[in-house]
């Protein structure tokens, strides 16, 4: 069931668990050491409802976590070739308003009893050629 925060933003079901929506591109581009363009970064907005986490996966460029609402915990599972047992956590909420996920770093969220808002700024710009959910 879609909840009335995400109605209220028109956002959509995340292939990670959440809901998001693209909320800007920057003009401007940049070419990546193999040859691809990316714009410079993007923006979302990311939501998850009381109760949803997201799936491990990693991502080819820097993200940083922006609150707005509540609380989100993402835990960190490092850069080898799955995620790590041994993880990190950040918490992104008004006490620490921004959380750094770095580049090819596993992240994951984990529940919680209350909805979360965040924007997602990503740099170089997001992809979904760039996304990879770990294998289950």
């Amino acid at each position: 069931m879609r909840p009335p925060l995400a109605d209220a933003l028109d956002l959509a079901p995340h292939r990670e668990g959440g809901w998001y929506r693209q909320t800007w591109v920057s003009p401007e581009t940049v070419e990546l050491p193999d040859g691809r363009v990316r714009p410079t970064a993007t923006l979302i907005y990311f939501l998850l409802a009381a109760g949803e986490s997201s799936a491990w996966h990693r991502v080819a460029s820097d993200e940083v976590w922006l609150a707005h609402l509540g609380a989100v915990t993402v835990e960190l599972g490092g850069s080898g070739r799955a995620p790590a047992d041994d993880v990190t956590r950040i918490v992104v909420d008004a006490a620490t308003p921004q959380g750094l996920v770095p580049a090819g770093v596993w992240q994951r969220t984990v529940p919680s009893d209350a909805d979360a808002l965040v924007s997602c700024l990503v740099s170089p710009g997001f992809d979904f050629a760039d996304f990879e959910l770990a294998a289950d």
